[in-house]
């Protein structure tokens, strides 16, 4: 039991399965209180991990809610490492001000600590609220809305060879999850299925829709074997002159860089419409460069994946460095003070050591800025353009930054 300033007395505690509807009533009305449908509902139920979920009670009325799924994320250089990603974090209005969510946050991190994980990731729903607790903005996503009536694709060699077919979504999850998992290792900051996440990617209640089609699915094919996917809405928009629909890019997936292409002519060129939605996509999605004239693709970028080292010298450790680096950072990390002072990070394209030194600092910065930089899509030269990171030691920054780069952009295929 904690009290806060009021004398006002609340229960911090893991939650029990029989809570679970009044603790998901309680996230539900934190976040606009609009009811989900019940299909959702279930799989979020399906999906809670009781021993890493908390929950903060004032008597019989839950006021507060946190959670941390356990993923696999793929690093720099292509490990999958155990993580624990934030989610469902709520407090009651009610009880704002009151330190329940610090309260949350610290029992979460010690419990991840002993875990064993050495990091925790989350998406923010508001992006100010957590980086005091050492969270980092360490990927970002491209959204576009194109006009396929003006934007042409100059497609890749082999593009032919591909064919694209409708199918039923539900029908062809598991092939679309095995090309899914093929691609995993390849890109930091996708995460690994497990089981029942799949059924995520074919989540179709019609209030999501926003007055578009049941959710849509193409094959891409080439000689019998499954290449890539695409799933998809048709949101049908008709003006004066004519049709003006809209195809929703749900998510897409391909192999190679002609059954890219071919899934993208395809969803240039659905009849009746003239403008493909394109939601949190990489950065560098390939058909960029296949399109005609960007600026009329109406591009824009927003943060994704927020990443804080729990165990800085595990977390640094279990990546790789496209160079060879040899640096000590002087570490700040008031939340987590475990993690404070001074780390040695010896590694390059074949693994890294990282370990506590009592040897001058080459660089200094917050764990906030290290989990901003850890996946390689937020380089440590322009957080130190922007004062986050200082360098000690001339020369360092710019050797780490390069060696904390990563060959494919990090992104997050879809929240949690």
């Amino acid at each position: 039991m904690a009290s806060d300033a009021n004398g006002l007395s609340t229960d911090l505690r893991v939650l029990r399965q029989d809570e679970w509807d009044k603790w998901y009533n309680t996230l539900i009305r934190g976040f606009g209180g609009v009811p989900e449908a019940a299909e959702e509902r279930e799989l979020w139920n399906s999906l809670t991990e009781f021993d890493r979920s908390l929950g903060v009670w004032d008597g019989d009325e839950c006021v507060g809610t946190a959670g941390a799924f356990s993923f696999r994320l793929t690093v720099p250089g292509g490990a999958s490492l155990p993580v624990a990603g934030v989610t469902m974090v709520s407090v009651a209005a009610t009880h704002r001000r009151r330190g329940i969510l610090t309260s949350m946050m610290r029992r979460q991190l010690d419990d991840v600590r002993s875990w064993g994980e050495p990091l925790a990731v989350l998406t923010a729903s508001e992006p100010a609220i957590y980086g005091r607790f050492g969270y980092g903005n360490a990927t970002f996503s491209l959204y576009a809305e194109i006009d396929t009536s003006r934007v042409r694709l100059s497609v890749s060699a082999g593009t032919d060879d591909v064919r694209v077919r409708y199918a039923a979504p539900a029908e062809v999850l598991d092939v679309c999850e095995a090309v899914y998992a093929r691609l995993v290792p390849a890109r930091p900051g996708m995460l690994e299925r497990r089981p029942g996440w799949e059924r995520l990617g074919v989540l179709d209640p019609e209030s999501e829709r926003d007055g578009a089609s049941p959710l849509q699915c193409v094959l891409a094919e080439r000689d019998g074997e499954t290449v890539g996917y695409a799933r998809y809405r048709v949101k049908p928009v008709w003006e004066s002159p004519g049709p003006d629909g809209k195809v929703v890019l749900e998510d897409s997936a391909a192999l190679d860089p002609a059954a890219d292409a071919a899934l993208w002519r395809f969803l240039f060129g659905i009849d009746l419409t003239s403008t493909v939605a394109v939601r949190g996509r990489p950065v560098d999605d390939p058909w960029q460069y296949l399109a005609s004239d960007l600026r009329r693709c109406n591009l824009r970028l927003r943060d994704s994946l927020y990443v804080r080292p729990v165990e800085v010298g595990a977390a640094l450790e279990a990546r790789t460095y496209q160079t060879p680096v040899d640096v000590v950072f002087e570490v700040e990390d008031t939340f987590c003070p475990w993690n404070a002072g001074r780390w040695r990070l010896s590694g390059d394209a074949k693994g890294a050591s990282c370990e506590r030194t009592a040897d001058a600092a080459d660089l200094a910065l917050s764990v906030r800025e290290l989990g901003a930089a850890y996946l390689g899509g937020v380089s440590l030269a322009s957080l130190g353009a922007a004062g986050r990171v200082r360098e000690l030691r001339r020369g360092a920054l710019a050797e780490a930054s390069l060696g904390f780069g990563a060959g494919a952009v990090p992104w997050l295929p879809h929240g949690f």
